[in-house]
């Protein structure tokens, strides 16, 4: 089993509970992600019997909602990975605690907000 260390954060800390919850959120999310992909690609099997401007579009349509459910898939997937491997809740480039409530909110969250906010800044 996963060594449940807390996470210390200048406002709270992510308890064993916390911990949990997060985990379940995330075995949720991922879970939701895959079915939503299959539906997806089966869909779009559908679609190619019938090659007209209107599936066309919702062929577009379909790629990019693929593109962003396999993006969140991955992020979600490495943030199971994270707590795994006891480094769930760290920042990845200041090494800093990321946030209780943010992590609540965004569970899959790579960043503390402050390197999130550079990161955004930057593209």
């Amino acid at each position: 089993m996963v060594n449940h260390q807390t996470v210390d954060d200048r406002r709270a800390t992510l308890s064993a509970e916390d911990f949990s919850a997060l985990r379940e959120n995330l075995r949720e999310q991922r879970l939701f992600r895959q079915e939503q992909l299959q539906q997806l690609s089966a869909a779009a099997t559908r679609a190619d019997a019938f090659l007209d401007r209107q599936a066309a579009s919702q062929t577009e349509v379909r790629v990019k909602l693929a593109a962003s459910a396999r993006m969140v898939l991955a992020d979600v997937e490495a943030a199971l990975d994270r707590m795994d491997r006891c480094r769930y809740g760290t920042c990845h480039l200041c090494r800093g605690p990321i946030a209780r409530e943010r992590l609540m909110i965004v569970p899959q969250a790579r960043y503390c907000a402050r390197c999130q906010q550079v990161r955004e800044a930057g593209r």
